[in-house]
């Protein structure tokens, strides 16, 4: 067995060292936690962490540990078990209100040397680590709102261009389509030819009002209503995927389901407070003109009362109270890209925006005209929530408005640009992605709501490692019985085999699910069949009269060919799994995929390296197999 060298079981060595090392932190549970954030205007800081702590002894509760990540600007409470977790986070929520988010999460315990190295326990999917589940509706009327405001400008440019005076336009009062008034029915008639040539998207109804004037309704055709419908959708079915991409979730599951509901599952979140605001949230920017600032004496004059009828009050502004004109220069709707970072002369939060042509015109005529004087940067949020009236569940909007920026115009800018003023880093970062990540193309509601806690979660991994320990047993067993001690190098091999499965599914970051597991306890089972053909191809040299080592190594030589046959056909079936499945079919394919190439190295190369230091320097009458 001379032809094994050294440096071949140096690779080895190092190989399943490496493979110990980066298994390793799955050992370590997660322990069940609260996490806690803060919402725009507020901090987490010392004073929260205190009041966290009275509010949990009054309770008679007790944290394991409650420590703040500054960087992250979240507090994180640990518990020893789950039912002291959802005590604790029912205790939590009723003392910090509506001005934190708090919500059930998971805490890593790896050891700080483990992670310093980047060697981090595997993300569970939403059926092992638990997760939310989310049914969204998609408020079709909004959309077909939005396309008739959009005509009623275009309508309204229209006739200014062809000289054609109306008494009024806008809204039918059915509510359904856009309704222009006008002098004559020879009027009427001119529109309608200007809509049928403009616009073949709609169709006009004509109307005779209660004053003897003519009226016409444009609506949108039924089959345009439908595609409209449809396009949304899928619009917000890729906005949301954006968002959620950008938010490093594994395997999230983001599907269409009927004509105007769409499901989300994100395995692993249990912060779902964080997760429906940044996926149902609609976030914006407006630019507008300064008007004045505290301690401006018109400020002083609006906050008793007196508003200018052109400008709005905000009372939540960085240095006061100030005013601003109603009157927008350009909306976030104009944005084509913004990153967060730091700005390099202040060192406080900022956003980088790029926008459109359009919008870059706007700006550009804007600061252009009014160097020297104020513009406002207005953040506006509006936030999903269901409120009950008489017994019913109403789907609202809570609107947030929030001047972070007043500043003077120092110099001239249209395409690119920064906005500070935001609160901290995380703020800037969650902007950045709400703005960057596209608009919903309509307001979506949350109409179901599921959440797959810890405690299923658990139950789950129990049973998932009672699974994977019987059918690794029962493997090694059969194999020790049948093929004595090659069988024994065979169990050796299969269980570092799973070690390195492990240590490779962690290392780039593979969400096991309990398909997962499954692939696992396949992929186990299907590694012992290298080593039944080695071993079988040893027997096979003795009963023709080989000598020992001349056995062993013709039995690894002849059996290769075909264990990289086999291995080949059934990397090619987990490669499709993995390229046209999704979710768990996915999960099930990478496992697997990734378990036949840790099998192929254990169950040849690692058991012929132990069998090489067992028998290598001995002379051999027979051999155990």
């Amino acid at each position: 067995m001379s032809d094994f060298p050294r440096w071949k079981y140096a690779v080895v060595v190092v190989v399943l060292l490496f493979g110990i090392l980066y298994a390793l932190p799955n050992v370590f549970r997660p322990s069940p936690a609260v996490q806690v954030s803060a919402n725009s205007g507020h901090q987490v800081d010392q004073t929260l962490e205190q009041k966290v702590e009275a509010a949990l002894a009054k309770q008679h509760l007790k944290a394991n540990k409650v420590s703040i990540d500054a960087k992250a600007g979240t507090m994180m409470a640990r518990f020893s078990d789950t039912s002291t977790q959802l005590e604790a986070y029912d205790v939590i929520k009723g003392a910090l209100g509506d001005d934190y988010n708090v919500a059930l999460n998971l805490a890593s315990t790896v050891p700080s040397w483990l992670r310093s190295i980047h060697a981090n326990a595997m993300p569970l999917g939403l059926d092992l680590q638990g997760g939310v589940h989310f049914l969204m509706e998609v408020d079709q009327d909004a959309v077909r709102q939005q396309q008739e405001q959009r005509y009623t400008d275009d309508l309204r440019s229209l006739l200014h261009q062809n000289k054609i005076r109306y008494i009024s336009l806008g809204h039918a009062n059915n509510g359904v389509g856009v309704e222009v008034v006008l002098h004559s029915s020879a009027d009427r008639d001119k529109v309608a030819n200007l809509v049928y040539q403009n616009y073949p998207n709609l169709q006009t109804v004509n109307g005779v009002g209660g004053d003897g004037s003519y009226a016409l309704t444009a609506k949108l055709k039924q089959d345009e209503v439908q595609k409209l419908a449809q396009k949304t959708i899928q619009q917000n079915v890729q906005t949301l995927r954006n968002r959620i991409n950008q938010l490093g979730v594994s395997e999230p599951l983001i599907q269409q389901q009927g004509s105007d509901r769409i499901v989300v599952e994100l395995p692993g979140v249990q912060d779902t407070a964080d997760a429906k605001r940044i996926l149902g949230a609609i976030a914006t920017l407006e630019y507008h003109k300064g008007y004045a600032a505290w301690p401006d004496p018109r400020v002083k004059e609006a906050l008793k009362g007196d508003v200018p009828p052109e400008a709005r009050l905000y009372k939540d502004c960085p240095r006061g109270p100030c005013l601003v004109y109603k009157k927008v220069i350009v909306t976030g709707d104009q944005l084509v890209d913004a990153t967060s970072g730091f700005d390099q002369q202040s060192g406080t939060p900022e956003v980088s925006v790029t926008l459109n042509s359009a919008g870059a015109k706007r700006m550009g005529d804007f600061t252009n005209a009014n160097v020297g004087k104020p513009m406002a940067v207005v953040y506006i949020e509006k936030i999903p929530q269901v409120t009950e009236v008489d017994g019913k569940k109403v789907r609202t909007f809570k609107t947030r408005e929030k001047v972070i920026s007043y500043a003077t115009v120092q110099g001239a800018f249209s395409k690119k640009f920064q906005t500070t003023g935001l609160d901290s880093p995380k703020a800037a970062s969650q902007l950045a992605l709400l703005l960057k990540s596209g608009s919903l193309a309509a307001p979506v509601t949350i109409v179901e709501e599921r959440v797959i806690g810890p405690s299923l979660g658990n139950d789950n991994i129990h049973k998932g490692v009672r699974a994977v320990l019987l059918g690794l047993g029962l493997v090694l067993i059969a194999a020790l019985i049948y093929y004595k001690l090659f069988g024994l190098v065979a169990d050796i091999a299969l269980f570092f085999n799973l070690v390195l499965l492990l240590a490779v599914m962690s290392m780039i970051g593979v969400t096991l699910t309990m398909p997962g597991i499954a692939g696992i306890v396949l992929t186990l089972g299907m590694a012992i069949d290298a080593n039944v053909l080695i071993c079988e191809r040893v027997r096979e040299e003795l009963r023709n009269g080989s000598t020992p080592h001349a056995s062993i190594r013709a039995g690894y030589e002849k059996a290769w060919a075909t264990i990289l046959d086999a291995n080949v056909t059934h990397l090619l079936a987990a490669l499709g799994l993995m390229t046209v499945g999704s979710g768990p079919i996915k999960g099930f394919g990478v496992t697997l995929f990734i378990g036949i190439l840790t099998s192929m190295f254990t169950s040849v190369t690692v058991t012929h390296a132990i069998t090489a230091a067992i028998h290598g320097r001995r002379k051999l009458k027979s051999l155990s197999v």
